[in-house]
């Protein structure tokens, strides 16, 4: 008897660019074009993928024509509602679809030709249930910098070749799992609702396979501003992770550090401080120098404490800059490539690399 293929669906969500007015907006299209054009050299063919799922705010109806023309496939457009979140519109996007494996992925992020394929390969296993890629920063130094401390990995004790954690811009499930664990809602937390997965996940045997090769490249804000308010997010959200984390790593009579107010986030951030000084030259990129290294050493340094302010701003100020009553989702970060809403590809040393 000749068994089936699993049936394959890719859920692109585009909240990251929404940006926080009408003229980043009409960058939209354009910036999907572009990154469309990723897709279709991707070696994993678009015409083998079932479905194709794109969520949106309102594109109108020529601009649903014109991507669906530039991607050369028909795509599923999922309107949400402007107020609904990053992790929303990847449920959404997932209840749009009918297919066995489904893929998640970013509009501000610029996936590698061997992204996809690289990302499904595992589930030739049938006892693989869910693959996460690495996702890095540009290469530069601020690049190697923030992704250390971004875009940590740790290893799972469920088997080799497996991470406790992954990142919802690169990551695929087999229907099922997704279906019974799927984003859960935490109005608090900016961008840490992966990692509560990850934790359930991890609670429940079920194993997330790590696979590097599976590469793409998450986009800075457009803007220095926009780039200072995300640090701020990201140590805001340590605030709410720091008990969650406690649980998920520390023995029972230790978990009470997770609740210590103002310390639990700055204990958080020390640990990762120190990891992501460890991390640095072990991204699966370009290799820094020696200058390189000591200029991403301090970049780490400065990035963990503009976060450690977004952490005290939180827990001393009850200041969580717009997360929880929506006012973030309504004039989010803006994540296009540049003023026109387009990247180009250059060659450095022989070596292709994207110009962000």
């Amino acid at each position: 008897m000749i068994q089936q293929s699993p049936t394959v669906a890719l859920v692109l969500e585009t909240c990251n660019l929404r940006g926080g007015n009408a003229e980043k907006t009409q960058r939209v299209p354009q910036s999907l074009i572009a990154l469309f054009q990723l897709f279709k050299e991707q070696t994993f063919s678009l015409s083998h993928l079932n479905e194709f799922v794109l969520t949106h705010d309102g594109l109108d109806t020529n601009s649903q024509d014109q991507l669906s023309q530039a991607l050369g496939r028909p795509i599923r457009f999922v309107e949400i509602s402007p107020t609904a979140g990053y992790y929303d519109a990847k449920n959404s996007g997932f209840d749009a679809t009918t297919a066995d494996i489904v893929v998640f992925a970013d509009a501000d992020c610029l996936p590698k030709s061997t992204w996809l394929e690289k990302l499904l390969k595992p589930f030739s296993n049938p006892d693989v249930q869910v693959t996460a890629g690495r996702t890095t920063y540009k290469e530069s130094v601020l690049g190697s910098a923030a992704t250390s401390i971004d875009f940590m990995y740790f290893p799972s004790s469920l088997g080799p070749d497996t991470t406790r954690n992954f990142y919802a811009n690169n990551v695929a499930f087999r229907r099922a799992v997704f279906a019974q664990f799927r984003y859960q809602p935490a109005p608090g937390i900016y961008r840490g609702h992966c990692q509560r997965l990850g934790i359930a996940l991890h609670k429940a045997n079920i194993a997330v396979h790590f696979v590097p090769e599976a590469h793409t490249v998450h986009r800075f804000p457009d803007t220095t501003g926009e780039l200072l308010h995300l640090r701020l997010l990201r140590g805001a959200d340590t605030v709410e992770m720091a008990p969650a984390l406690a649980n998920a790593v520390l023995p029972k009579p230790l978990q009470w550090v997770g609740r210590t107010g103002p310390i639990a986030p700055l204990t958080v951030l020390g640990a990762r401080l120190f990891f992501s000084e460890r991390a640095l030259g072990h991204q699966d990129m370009a290799p820094l120098s020696r200058s390189q290294t000591l200029l991403a050493r301090a970049a780490v340094v400065g990035i963990t404490a503009l976060d450690a302010a977004g952490a005290l701003s939180k827990s001393v100020f009850k200041n969580d800059f717009g997360v929880h009553n929506g006012a973030l989702t309504r004039n989010v970060l803006g994540y296009h490539a540049n003023a026109n809403g387009y990247f180009f590809k250059r060659h450095v040393n022989n070596r292709q690399t994207w110009q962000l």
